[in-house]
Parts: structure tokens; sequence; C-alpha cells
């Protein structure tokens, strides 16, 4: 093993003997220097030296790099030789187990259609993906959770890192571990086939001296190279009794161990869950050739706060060693699509079309990441009411509630509401919803809310500090050329039960805009998305917007005359 220091001698010797533009033969040199680099690089793994590790790595990729751009402009001219001399980069980088050079090279043969990884390459590194398998395989992690929406290619993903997995370790075994056979069996026929298809796959290319040796596709297994006690590729399903038939050495890949929302509705069927992770996945770990603990991937489409892979991130939680990557169907801030791939995607659209359909709890589990403890939801999306027009009956009243922010995640909440005559209930038809921090924004936005809609009456809670955000947002209701009765209000009984306490008659009382009046990200989207997901056995939730309506049924019946009583004398 050479020092960095000498590597980088022998790469900037070749390249001051280049004139104009490098020779064939001497990127052909460079590419083979990048090669022993990379190789050079995985000694430092087993010290965890990450720092050298980066540098030689970060080196060799320099000099890979470097070959790769001329490679690519001549070889549109000069034809074979170059093309080949460009894929010997990648190349190189798959056999010193680089996942990103391994899926490129892996499918280099493939039709550009038909290619996996090239078309999502923008969106996987824009969320770490590839970098954290990579922390796997470097052992910056013991476990990696990953959490996407569905049909977003996370599985396919762990396929192709399933076939790299055993190239690279050809004397381990790894185990796939799902919630039906007919998830393993499909799986079992992806990895098959990149390790087995010569015409399709270039994995015999990087691994030439590796061969499949025994398969089962009964118990959906297959053997790579020389006799291991478990093959090299395993796999099992919840309740196969898989005792004494696998076991895992490299890699325990464990993915949605829920397959339904009947499941995920069954708090006894979510422990049943953590039961089989536990006391039957677990138990399959063993030891890998080197007497290194074997190490998990768990990934799911999120269901509950309760399924396997949320309670894994609670427990833990600060551990540098455990990796968490959730990725949401759209960005929080601007609504594109996380999924736009270049081919096969997913667009804004199309997230939009399922929010509508779905209810906003499911849509946030499945979709956002966001997952939501079901049990206890005080609103839910059967009981809630809504309106797809106006009463034309006339207005007796219009007035708002408020809730402001004070730090971190809170969210600012102004509900306006329209009370007609002749009905005891209330119409939300605006509001501001936003954790943002520009708080001279939140002052414009209200005041322009509470003048537009002609709000006659305003209520602010009057903690932490909205005794003074009610005298900024009156005095810019008045610039605006309206009045409207702003007072502020501090609260002093307990947050929770003031929302227990008010929930019903929220349900009873309020009627909400029907789902295709707004979107999800607007304002109105944000709030009704916050209310439906609140639950009383749920753990740090954003809860501004429950709270918000709780103090306005609270004012509303403090505004309620009592009923006269006519008490007869004594006398």
């Amino acid at each position: 093993m050479l020092e960095l220091r000498q590597h980088k001698e022998r790469v900037e010797n070749i390249q001051r003997q280049i004139i104009m533009q490098p020779t064939y033969s001497q990127l052909n040199t460079l590419c083979g220097g990048a090669r022993l680099i990379l190789l050079d690089a995985n000694e430092f793994i087993p010290n965890r030296d990450f720092k050298n590790l980066d540098a030689y790595r970060g080196y060799g990729d320099h000099v890979n790099s470097y070959v790769r751009w001329y490679c690519n402009r001549n070889r549109k001219v000069e034809g074979d030789e170059w093309d080949k001399l460009y894929w010997q980069t990648y190349l190189n980088g798959a056999r010193a187990r680089i996942f990103n050079d391994y899926l490129l090279f892996l499918e280099h043969k493939r039709e550009p259609r038909k290619m996996f990884y090239k078309p999502k390459i923008k969106q996987f590194e824009k969320f770490q993906l590839i970098e954290s398998y990579q922390g796997m395989l470097d052992d910056k992690y013991d476990i990696l959770c990953i959490s996407m929406p569905p049909g977003t290619g996370k599985t396919t993903l762990l396929k192709f890192f399933h076939s790299a997995v055993i190239g690279w370790f050809p004397d381990d075994y790894s185990l796939f571990y799902s919630h039906s056979g007919d998830i393993t069996r499909m799986y079992y026929d992806g990895v098959y086939q990149m390790v087995d298809d010569a015409l399709e796959y270039a994995w015999h290319d990087i691994f030439p001296d590796l061969k499949i040796t025994s398969t089962n596709a009964l118990m959906q297994q297959f053997n790579v190279g020389k006799y291991k006690p478990f093959p090299s590729l395993q796999t099992t399903s919840v309740g196969a009794k898989s005792a004494g038939k696998v076991r895992a050495s490299k890699f325990l890949l464990t993915d949605d161990m829920i397959g339904s929302l009947e499941e995920a509705l069954n708090k006894n069927y979510l422990d049943k869950m953590w039961g089989a992770y536990t006391v039957d996945a677990l138990q399959r770990k063993t030891v890998d050739s080197n007497n290194n603990p074997c190490k998990e991937i768990m990934q799911a489409t999120r269901w509950s706060t309760q399924d396997v892979i949320g309670r894994l991130i609670d427990i833990y939680d600060g551990n540098n060693r455990v990796r968490v990557i959730s990725i949401p169907a759209t960005d929080p801030e601007t609504g594109d699509s996380n999924f736009d791939y270049a081919i096969g995607g997913f667009t804004k659209e199309f997230f939009a079309k399922q929010a509508l359909l779905m209810d906003d709890v499911s849509y946030n589990c499945l979709y956002m990441q966001q997952p939501v403890e079901r049990e206890g939801l005080l609103f839910p999306e059967e009981k809630i009411m809504r309106y797809k027009e106006l009463p034309t009956s006339k207005i007796e009243r219009i007035t708002a509630q408020a809730d402001t922010k004070s730090t971190g995640t809170d969210f600012f909440v102004l509900p306006v509401l329209i009370k007609y005559e002749g009905k005891d209930l209330y119409y939300c038809v605006d509001c501001v919803c936003s954790n943002s921090s520009d708080y001279e924004a939140q002052y414009e936005n209200s005041a322009n809310l509470l003048a537009d809609n002609k709000v006659e009456d305003c209520e602010f809670e009057g903690n932490s500090g909205g005794d003074r955000v009610s005298l900024e947002v009156d005095k810019r209701v008045l610039e605006k050329g309206w009045i409207c009765n702003i007072s502020s209000r501090m609260t002093e009984t307990n947050k929770e039960a003031r929302i227990y306490q008010c929930s019903n008659w929220i349900l009873q009382h309020v009627v909400f805009k029907d789902k295709k009046l707004y979107t999800p990200k607007e304002p109105y989207g944000v709030m009704m998305s916050l209310l439906a997901q609140y639950s009383t056995s749920g753990k740090k939730q954003l809860d501004d917007v429950p709270d918000t309506f709780a103090n306005f049924a609270l004012r509303i019946q403090r505004r309620k005359p009592r009923p006269t009583r006519i008490i007869n004398s004594i006398y």
C-alpha cells in the first residue's frame, strides 16, 4: 500500500508529460493509478480511519473523473477503444466497493429506457441515499433506516445493493426479510437476474472469478462462490418458521413488514410485527467472515408511529451509528415532487391527486412519511363536517381566532369563521397557518386576512407575547381602512385537556371546506392536515391548530347567555 503522497507523485509525473491533451496510453495509465488508489482506500475501513478513507477515495475519484472527461469527448469520435476506457473508470470504483460506480457500470449495457439508477441519480443524490448505503459499506453506520412513498424504487435499490454485496463479500451471506412470501419471491427473482443475466447486466465483468454455484428456488436462495454454511442470498417472511433455516452474517435486510392499512390500524398486529422483528428476524444475525457483527438495513413505507421502523428510530434516537432517511413525496416548501425521475417518475400533480382521493392521515403516512398514531385521533376524517358551498342565508357574524407562534416548529394559526342566521354552525372560510419566523409577514398576512374577510371581532391567545401581536395586527388592520374588535386573552387550562374537552363541540359546530376547494400546500390545506393528525396518544405533536379551535369553542360558550330561571319565593 502506497502513501497518498506517493500516489499523487505518480499521477502528477504522468500529467507533466502531457502535451496539449493526453494520449490514450497516458489516460490508460492514469486509469490504472486510480484503480490502485481506490483499492488502497479500503484499507482504512477496518480501523474506521474515515479521514484517510475519504482522502484516498476523493483523490481516486478525481483521477477517474479526469480520465472520464477526455474519454467521453473522444469516444464520440474515436469509438470503442475510448468507450471501453470510459467505462473502465466506473469499473475501478465498482471493484473498489463504491456503490455509485457499481450501479452505473452494472447497467451500462441496458437500454436507457430500461435503466433503473441513471434516471434517478439526481433525486437519490439529493437525499443522500447512495451516500448512506456507502456509509454502511464503509462501516460508518451499523443500522440504516429508510422510509419512502410506495413505488419510488426503495426495494429495487435494495436488490441492487444485495447483488453488489454478494460479489464484494463472497464468503458471507445476507438475509432479506419481509411481510409476505410474494414480496420475497419477487426480490429473489430480481437479484438472481442481476447476478445471472450477462446480456442485461455487467455483474460478471465486475466479478469475473465468481459464479452461481447452487440455487434453491423453492426456498428462494442461491449461493455464489465456494460453499458456505448458508447461501449468499436468502429470503424469508413473517411467520415462515425460519428457525435454523436462514442466517445473516453481513446484512439483515428488512423491507415493509406491514402490508396493508388494516394491519396498520390494528395495534395488536403492530405489536406482533415488533415481536416478529425482535424475536425472529434479529435472531438470524451472526458475525461475518472477519468476525464483525451483522449490519441492518430497515426500510418501509410509513404507516404508524408504532410500526417497526418507527420504534427503531425512537430507540436509537441520537445514536450516530444509526442513519435515518425519510423522504416525503413532495418538497414541504415548494410542493414540487421529490420523485420526478427522468424516466418513470411521479409528478406533483400525481401526488396532489393522491392527496385529494385519500384522507389526510393516510396520505401523510404513506406519502409524506409523517406517521400518525391513528388510535386516539380526535378529528378523524369521517367525522369532520365539510361544505362545498356556503349557505345563502343572512350572515349573523364574522369572527376569527388566533394562536400565535412562539418558537421552533410552532405554527401561527388564524382561522376566519362565519355564522349564518338560523344555524348553530361556524363555517371556516379562510385562514393563516404558517410556521415562518418572519413576524412582520405574520402581522401583514393576518391584517390582510381580517380586512379582506371583513372580520368583526378576533381573539388572540395572550400567552407567549400574543397580546403584543394582537396590537401589531390591530394597528395594520386600521391602516387598511377596516375596524375589527381585536382582543387578547390568557389561557390557563392544560392544553391537552382543553383540546380533548372541546373536540366534540368542534366536530359538531365547525364546518370546513370540501377537500376539492383547497390544495394540501396552501395554508388551509396545512391547517386541515395538522387538525386531522392530532391524537391523544401521539408524541411530539404540533397541537397549534386543534388548540386554536378549542379556544374558539370556549370563547363561543362564554358568550352564550345563561337561561333565566324563575325561583318561587319562600315567603
